[in-house]
């Protein structure tokens, strides 16, 4: 099975919220690339609003948990967490900010 768009990656993705602010990582910018490899495997390279995030690992199991069996093609993730360029409120949507009163 040919594994799905970036598309269709990035909207599984809008799924996965940061419990601490209650926005989907997508629309927080936290998710700098994907990679969608012939194998099935998706490589998310990413970042969180800190590098002392207490709930880093619940973001990334949630991230494979919202591709892996959920999103046709896709049998396995591999998170890259980076800290560069390092994320500021500006990286957000416009959705993202005005849910949380950027304006």
């Amino acid at each position: 099975m040919a594994i799905s768009t970036e598309d269709v990656v990035r909207e599984a993705l809008k799924e996965v919220y940061d419990p601490e602010i209650g926005v989907n990582i997508v629309d927080l910018g936290l998710v700098y690339d994907l990679d969608l490899e012939q194998n099935g495997t998706v490589s998310v390279t990413m970042t969180f609003t800190t590098p002392a995030c207490p709930l880093g690992p619940v973001i990334e199991q949630e991230v494979k948990n919202a591709l892996v069996g959920n999103v046709p093609g896709v049998t396995d993730t591999r998170i890259n967490l980076v800290w560069t360029p390092p994320w500021t409120p500006d990286m957000m949507s416009e959705d993202a900010k005005l849910e949380l009163g950027f304006w």
